[in-house]
C-alpha cells in the first residue's frame, strides 16, 4: 500500500501593512532645500526676515530698514562685488529648473533633508516664494572686505538668519557653508562675522564649523549723530 502524501506546508501569515503617514516615505519626511542668489522680488521677504532677526537679537528698536531702502541699496552691483544675499528656500517637492537654475553668477545649492516629522510653518503663506510652492526659510547677507596681512580679499557676513521653525536642522550651516565655498572658489583669504556674546548656541555652532572666536577684538562703530558730527570736519 502506498504511503500517504505529506501534508502541504502551512501558508505563511500575511504581513501586517506598514502604516506610512501621508506625505512621508519609509525614510521620513523629505524636505527639499535650495540656496540661491536673491532677486529684487525677494525684498519683501528679506525685510520680514531682518525684522524677525532684530526681534530675536533684542535689537528691534534699532531696526529702521524698509522695503524701499533695501530695494534701493542691495542690488546696485553684480553679485560678490558688493552686497550679496543668498536666500534659503524649502519645499515639499523637488525644485524645478527655472531662471535661478541658469543664473550666470551662481548655480543654486540643492539638498534634500529627511526629517522625522513634518515642519509646522505657521507663516508659510507669508513667506511663499514668488508665487511658487517654495517657502523662504532664511537668508545670509555678505560683502567683500580686505585683509592687509593676507593681501587677499575676503567676505564679511553681516547677517545670517534662519526662521525659528526651521532651526536645528542644519540650515544655518548650509548658508554659512555656501558663503565659505564661494570664498574658496574666488581665492579669498577668509570669511568673518560677529556674534552676540550671550548667544552661546551660535558661538558653539560657529566653533563646531571651525571658526575661531576672536576674544581679544572689540567692535568700534560710528553711527547716528556721532557719524553726522563729521559732516563738516
Amino acid at each position: 500500500m502506498a504511503a500517504a502524501a505529506p501534508p502541504p506546508p502551512p501558508t505563511p501569515a500575511p504581513e501586517a501593512p506598514i502604516d506610512v503617514p501621508r506625505g512621508s516615505t519609509p525614510m521620513g519626511y523629505p524636505l527639499f532645500s535650495r540656496i540661491r542668489l536673491a532677486h529684487p522680488t525677494d525684498v519683501p521677504h528679506i525685510h520680514k526676515l531682518i525684522h524677525q532677526m532684530s526681534v530675536f537679537e533684542r535689537l528691534a528698536d534699532q531696526c529702521s530698514a524698509t522695503e524701499a531702502s533695501l530695494a534701493s541699496t542691495l542690488f546696485t552691483s553684480p553679485p560678490f562685488k558688493s552686497f550679496t544675499v543668498f536666500v534659503l528656500e524649502v519645499s515639499s517637492a523637488p525644485f524645478p529648473n527655472d531662471a535661478h537654475s541658469s543664473n550666470q553668477f551662481y548655480y543654486p545649492t540643492i539638498k534634500t533633508l529627511n526629517l522625522d516629522l513634518p515642519i509646522d510653518d505657521p507663516e508659510s503663506h507669508v513667506f511663499r516664494s514668488n508665487g511658487g510652492d517654495a517657502t523662504v526659510a532664511g537668508f545670509v547677507l555678505f560683502f567683500p572686505n580686505y585683509s592687509t596681512f593676507l593681501a587677499k580679499p575676503g567676505f564679511y557676513v553681516e547677517d545670517l538668519f534662519v526662521r525659528e521653525c526651521y532651526r536645528r536642522k542644519g540650515m544655518g550651516k548650509m548658508l554659512l557653508s555656501a558663503v565659505a565655498k564661494q570664498a574658496v572658489k574666488m581665492g579669498f583669504g577668509r570669511v568673518e562675522w560677529v556674534v552676540l556674546d550671550w548667544n552661546v548656541n551660535a558661538i558653539k555652532f560657529y566653533e563646531e564649523m571651525g571658526a575661531k572666536i576672536m576674544q581679544e577684538w572689540r567692535i568700534c562703530r560710528l553711527t547716528g549723530d556721532a557719524l553726522q558730527a563729521y559732516h563738516d570736519a
